[in-house]
């Protein structure tokens, strides 16, 4: 099993009419990572900030070698006329496809793991899981995180 193939438990909780809906998969699922780095998953009690390496995490769920990074798209539409002091810069963001990302198409039993802004303009796949609970270094830099959550809106 590669690192992009790490185990997660199946799809139990799901209660919206408003998802796509998977067919059921195997009792074990495979999670892609569609974002540029590594993901590490630490234990439940790790402490909000740790010292990088002092805490092993449960697994690390690398960059999918198989699959584009997902991003969100943005255009930017010009300079905004407030004065701070910096610069400010009105930009769609999204997609030119209805604002979806464009997310590999639905596979019995994997799903997708996105950053949170693609997992929120996709809130409607069943499939998607982004970081959630994170855990910081002491300088206060993401280094993981304690969870994986499916985005839903309510």
């Amino acid at each position: 099993m590669t690192s992009s193939d790490q185990q997660v438990p199946p799809t139990a909780g799901r209660n919206s009419n408003a998802r796509t809906p998977l067919i059921d998969g195997p009792p074990m699922a495979k999670i892609v990572n569609l974002t540029p780095h590594p993901v590490h998953v630490f234990p439940s009690g790790t402490p909000d900030r740790i010292d990088p390496g002092s805490v092993t995490p449960l697994r690390v769920i690398a960059p999918s070698s198989q699959h584009q990074t997902v991003r969100l798209g943005q255009r930017v539409i010009g300079p905004d006329e407030l004065d701070f002091g910096v610069p400010v810069a009105r930009v769609a963001f999204g997609v030119a496809d209805g604002g979806v990302p464009p997310l590999p198409p639905p596979v019995k039993g994997t799903y997708f793991l996105v950053s949170l802004v693609v997992g929120l303009a996709a809130y409607n796949r069943d499939d998607v899981l982004v970081c959630h609970d994170t855990v910081r270094d002491l300088d206060g830099s993401i280094i993981g995180v304690r969870a994986l959550a499916r985005p839903h809106r309510p």
